[in-house]
């Protein structure tokens, strides 16, 4: 904790200052029009990666970025609550999912959930059981099985954003549009999800 105190007042000294007027505007309210569902990941912060300011993104992070199916039941729903606020709310005009290399929440997909992450990692991943079938049928070398899944987790999740109605309803209108990337980590680099379904550098 030390270590976080020590940075917060180097923030405070520093990135405080320097943004002032900028932190007494978003004082009286959030308007950012581009929402970040990336994978909690410490390596993969959407704000450093984007190299945004504050209040320029509206973010949810969980285990490998995913977005569950469309279910308004009594079950808790952290990530589809925030999806709500960003698209009913604050009417974002992107949300942008974002992938990344050696992901652990895919690893546990691929190779089963470690013994003391049966509680809640297994069945999350359980979302993503149809993106385990595309990679483990794809022509691929298992050495790219990995990548190849992490691929395709992305793009289950943009297809399952659009399973709420009113995310469908606003790309439909064309006032929303849907984007899928993936950061890796060791080179840095951002490959966006092209019409043909192809990762390719940004």
């Amino acid at each position: 904790m030390d270590t976080l105190i020590d940075g917060y007042r180097r923030f405070r000294s520093n990135g405080w200052s320097r943004h002032r007027d900028l932190f007494d505007t978003l004082s009286q309210g959030q308007s950012p029009r581009t929402m970040v569902i990336a994978c909690s990941d410490s390596r993969v912060d959407p704000q450093l990666i984007f190299d945004a300011a504050p209040g320029e993104l509206f973010s949810v992070r969980n285990v490998a970025n995913l977005v569950p199916p469309y279910a308004p039941d009594a079950a808790y729903h952290g990530t589809s609550a925030a999806l709500e606020f960003a698209v009913r709310a604050l009417r974002v005009s992107d949300i942008v999912v974002m992938g990344h290399a050696q992901c652990g929440g895919v690893r546990a997909l691929l190779e089963g959930a470690p013994l003391d992450g049966l509680d809640f990692i297994a069945p999350w991943m359980e979302i993503a059981a149809p993106a385990r079938a595309k990679a483990l049928a794809a022509d691929v070398e298992p050495v790219q099985r990995q990548e190849c899944c992490e691929f395709e987790t992305v793009k289950l999740s943009l297809k399952n954003l659009m399973t709420f109605p009113w995310v469908a309803e606003r790309v439909q209108a064309g006032d929303l549009r849907l984007h899928g990337c993936y950061f890796a980590v060791a080179t840095g680099k951002l490959l966006m999800l092209g019409a043909d379904g192809e990762f390719r550098a940004a």
